[in-house]
């Protein structure tokens, strides 16, 4: 990996340990902030929505090289997990947490144009996965990292890490990663132009429902692993750590494929995994291998898209709207995971918590994901197959 990836990576690592710390901790922070978990939840919705908020940043600042983006973004996150870090209540934890969300959307797609134009002829989506892998490395190690911190010592050091390392990702930007040019000005409304092509649609629905079936099932796989799976609560970190895994493989195999083919063509086959492994998980009568082998399948097929969605989106975006494209993703991502989790959830209430079933409520979303990729190829790729 080019140092300058690495230091792109880094900062990913910062913002997806940002995100999904917050679901180990969350008995602690609920504790200490004295409100219920079902009221802490709100902590993880505060993340998304200000994830959802933060592409206004790329609007306003299409102007600004992309470096100096990738800079100001771990600025917000040293800033958003400090803030968590020393929050006394309910108000100003929510309040950091949307902070922290803030740069997320806006950081992977400024990212993936800096990993695009930083590859080597013919690697860009190896370079793009490379710099996602720092995501999926943040669920393999930093969010159990994290989650131990709260146990053993406090919640509040899982943010004080996140801060320290978003500052030593500014160092690593500044010495590593060269400057670029801005994208091409097209303007406040040149920036949206894209959007009037079906073709990034294809895209945004299928994250959106693709993520959405997923966390139908994703949202609650501690409690599926001990009652279906048989594992102990004890366990379930180390399978976080294989999931994580997971996430790391399937990732940097996606890119690779992604180099060789077509990027529609890789998501939607990725996709396809997902597909297969849910209604795998509604017909698992339940066993510890099982569980596990599962929980490793679908996590390498929810990442395996993630650098060629990404990519994609870039280059459908070109001619101004490339930044505002990549964040678009994020956003799809992280609205289906709020869709999901509530689909599931309500699966779960109205069937006395029948962890099969939730996993089933996911297939159409992901079906429809997987399908809509496809006839992305068909109508678009089709004709232009890399050989």
């Amino acid at each position: 990996m080019k140092r300058s990836i690495l230091a792109l990576a880094s900062g990913a690592f910062a913002l997806g340990a940002s995100e999904f710390v917050m679901m180990g901790v969350l008995p602690n922070s609920a504790a200490d902030t004295n409100v219920s978990i079902p009221t802490a939840g709100h902590y993880v919705s505060a993340y998304a929505i200000g994830v959802c908020f933060g592409a206004l940043i790329l609007i306003f600042g299409r102007k600004i090289k992309p470096r100096n983006l990738i800079i100001a973004f771990m600025i917000i996150t040293i800033i958003g997990n400090f803030l968590a870090a020393i929050s006394p209540n309910f108000a100003m934890l929510l309040t950091a947490r949307f902070i922290s969300g803030l740069p997320h959307g806006a950081f992977f797609g400024t990212a993936t144009i800096m990993a695009k134009a930083l590859a080597d002829e013919g690697q860009e989506g190896t370079a793009v996965s490379q710099m996602v892998v720092g995501q999926t490395v943040a669920n393999m190690v930093g969010v159990p990292f994290g989650t131990w911190l709260g146990s053993a010592l406090t919640w509040r050091f899982a943010f004080v890490f996140l801060s320290l390392w978003a500052a030593m990702t500014i160092v690593l930007v500044l010495a590593f990663v060269p400057q670029i040019d801005a994208i091409k000005d097209a303007g406040m409304a040149g920036q949206f132009t894209f959007l009037k092509n079906p073709k990034p649609w294809f895209v945004i629905f299928a994250v959106f429902l693709g993520n959405s079936g997923i966390f139908c099932w994703w949202s609650y796989v501690s409690p599926w692993l001990q009652k279906v799976g048989g594992w102990s609560e004890k366990a379930v970190p180390i399978l976080m750590v294989l999931a994580g895994l997971g996430m790391v493989i399937g990732g940097l195999v996606g890119g690779r494929f992604t180099d060789k083919y077509v990027p529609g063509a890789v998501a939607g086959f990725g996709q396809l995994i997902s597909v297969i492994a849910m209604i795998a998980i509604f017909l698992d009568p339940g066993s510890r291998p099982t569980s596990a082998m599962l929980t490793f399948i679908c996590a390498v097929g929810m990442f395996f898209i993630s650098s060629p969605q990404q990519l994609l989106m870039v280059q459908l975006g070109e001619g101004g709207g490339e930044m505002l494209a990549g964040a678009l993703v994020q956003i799809a991502f992280n609205a289906g995971n709020s869709v999901g989790s509530i689909v599931g959830g309500a699966v779960l209430d109205g069937t006395g918590m029948n962890y099969h079933l939730s996993s089933l409520a996911g297939v159409p979303f992901t079906l429809v994901a997987a399908a809509l990729l496809f006839a992305f190829y068909a109508l678009y790729e089709r004709k232009h197959i890399k050989r």
